[in-house]
């Protein structure tokens, strides 16, 4: 069980989870980031069963509503993404030369990794994930709306549908966004 009680219980259910990079440093404000976390989702898609029903990338955390086809437990496909994610975005942060944040982002993620025995260099995301099973028609519908309507609070849009990194297209105007939508 993890220190603050959360945890996946049944590894192929429906779960709506949160996390968020330490210190909520804005880095999905930049294009270049968001999009490692899209194309990793992708490959999480094709190659380890990963199942997205609905998803929101903010500017410094990240909603999803997944479940696992089977072919691997929940808990270790998003490990593993978030191990990948972590070290790709910290590398495309460290190498981008018009990154104005570059060093005090790069400082950030090495305190927080300096302060974690799990990390040898850097900490990106926190270690928590949040996750709530959504084990009824109400949860689900309560989770999809707060995710979908983030952007909407947030004042980054007007509507829902208009957020390039999201699936309220998928689910509000028929349309087609970044991501396959596996649709409930």
């Amino acid at each position: 069980m993890s220190q603050d009680g959360y945890q996946i219980r049944d590894q192929y259910a429906i779960h709506f989870i949160t996390f968020a990079v330490v210190e909520w440093v804005d880095v999905f404000t930049r294009k270049e980031y968001a999009d490692i976390v899209v194309d990793s989702l992708r490959y999480c898609q094709s190659n380890k069963g990963l199942k997205v029903h609905a998803w929101c990338i903010m500017s410094n955390h990240l909603h999803l509503i997944i479940s696992s086809d089977g072919k691997n437990r929940l808990s270790d496909i998003l490990r593993d993404f978030k191990k990948f994610t972590s070290s790709h975005i910290i590398k495309a942060i460290d190498s981008n030369s018009k990154e104005s944040r570059r060093n005090w982002m790069l400082w950030i993620f090495r305190s927080a990794g300096q302060k974690n025995k799990r990390n040898e260099n850097y900490q990106f995301w926190q270690q928590e994930n949040h996750p709530v099973e959504c084990s009824t028609i109400e949860i689900l519908k309560s989770r999809m709306s707060y995710l979908h309507e983030n952007p909407l609070r947030a004042r980054l849009v007007r509507s829902e549908w208009e957020y390039v990194y999201s699936s309220a297209i998928d689910y509000y105007c028929n349309g087609k966004g970044l991501l396959e939508i596996d649709h409930i």
